[in-house]
């Protein structure tokens, strides 16, 4: 009975991996570099901020901040019948018929504004450089989140490798001491514990793939890709170590960092902000111009009907200077001055915050590569280790137990392996996002 569970399984086994096979070849190879073309045109996020790009791109212009006159054309008409009676006699009735037309033109023009016109331009186009580096730095941390969740992928399909694995040496273990006991050479509690490892290995396989698939659902997400697009990756999941030096990392981060140097674009827009609030301390000068044309046509009841037209020109200047307003202005003025010494010391807490960041980072990459080099070595080991105890296992020189243990070891190596393999990946891509090389480099 137990022999026939073991050949349905098998060819269950077989069964899922001919479909996977089939299923596989409809499937889009992707590669990381790719997977970065297409995210950085698909993501959402990345759509979304340059949006706003544009948007901030449509409203830098002069216009906006009012250097240009309002120009206005219009046209009045006047429909009107008068009936009333006559003052020398009341009995009859004095009945008028006016028709007027008074077409129009006005321009108003703000001629001077204590310099807020140039301000606010100067601080349109800081804006402008703002919502670009936004934009920027969505690009960078969409780039660094394909590259994790590509690999993430990877250690996730690489896990499921070592589990099938395990699981394949536990399903022939369960058949070996099924086939013992059938001879009388094993008890019914060995093959208990057999089945039971061999079962407890399916279940760490079957939840394995749940994750495999979740790991691809991000991806597809980062990639702004449908749930049901399925893709081959075609990277390995390797990585090559680097050599750093920190001083060199700390000037390209004080010179590169897309963080900071938005930050120093936020600096200068407050900066505006004060010179637009000192603006207010300045006389006004404004023209309103136009010419208005009216034309007029009467129909009296006891004269001949008349009509009349009459041209008017203005060009009327105004210049304003507020002597006091509560001392609002001031209180601008000084309001705004507070917010430039607020954006400095955030300039200055960023720059630390980000040089810490940096030396954790950095010792952490270093530590993660010592990292690798003992969970190789323990692969190796383990590995070895393996191959070892089967032959001993087939030979009856250990029993199931110690041989369980074995496996289990080498199921732990393998994972330390793999965790430390995507670890430094995680930590050289950060090392970059904060040298802003990440999209340079990639």
């Amino acid at each position: 009975m137990n022999s026939l569970l073991i050949q349905v399984l098998s060819a269950l086994i077989l069964l899922v991996n001919i479909f996977s096979v089939t299923y596989t070849q409809g499937q889009e190879q992707l590669s990381l570099e790719t997977a970065i073309l297409k995210g950085l045109k698909n993501n959402f996020q990345v759509r979304i901020f340059e949006e706003y790009y544009k948007s901030a791109q449509l409203g830098n212009a002069w216009g906006t901040v009012g250097r240009y006159p309002s120009i206005s054309l219009g046209v009045t008409s006047v429909n009107r019948f008068d009936d009333a009676p006559l003052v020398q006699n009341p009995d009859e009735r004095n009945e008028l018929y006016t028709n007027r037309l008074s077409p129009y033109v006005n321009v108003n023009w703000l001629l001077f504004n204590g310099f807020s016109v140039k301000i606010n331009k100067e601080k349109l186009d800081l804006l402008e450089n703002y919502s670009a580096g936004n934009s920027a730095l969505v690009v960078e941390n969409t780039v660094q989140a394909i590259i994790l969740g590509y690999y993430n992928a990877l250690l996730q399909q690489e896990r499921l490798k070592v589990l099938a694995e395990v699981k394949k040496l536990s399903g022939d273990r369960y058949a070996y001491e099924t086939v013992r006991r059938e001879i009388g050479s094993a008890v019914t509690f060995e093959v208990l514990q057999a089945k039971n490892s061999y079962l407890s290995d399916s279940t760490n396989y079957l939840l394995q793939e749940l994750n495999v698939k979740n790991a691809f659902l991000r991806l597809n997400l980062l990639l702004g890709e449908p749930p049901e697009v399925s893709f081959i990756l075609s990277d390995s999941f390797q990585v090559e170590t680097q050599t750093y030096d920190l001083e060199d990392l700390k000037e390209k981060m004080m010179s590169s960092n897309k963080t900071l140097q938005n930050q120093y674009v936020n600096q200068e827009i407050l900066k505006k902000g004060t010179g637009i609030a000192k603006s207010a301390m300045y006389p006004s000068l404004s023209l309103n111009a136009g010419s208005d044309y009216n034309k007029g046509w009467y129909n009296l009841p006891r004269n001949d009907d008349y009509d009349s037209y009459s041209y008017d020109y203005y060009a009327n200047f105004s210049l304003s200077f507020n002597l006091f307003n509560g001392g609002n202005t001031r209180r601008d003025i000084l309001q705004a001055g507070i917010s430039e010494r607020v954006g400095q010391l955030e300039i200055l807490e960023m720059k630390q915050t980000l040089a810490n960041l940096l030396v954790n980072q950095y010792e952490l990459y270093d530590i993660r590569k010592q990292l690798l080099n003992v969970a190789q070595a323990n692969m190796e080991s383990a590995e070895l280790n393996m191959q070892i105890a089967t032959e001993k296992y087939r030979s009856g020189t250990i029993n199931s137990f110690n041989f369980r243990d074995v496996q289990l070891i080498y199921l732990n190596a393998a994972h330390r392996k793999l965790n430390a393999i995507y670890d430094i990946i995680d930590t050289h891509t950060e090392l970059l996002r904060l040298t802003g090389g990440i999209v340079t480099e990639n």
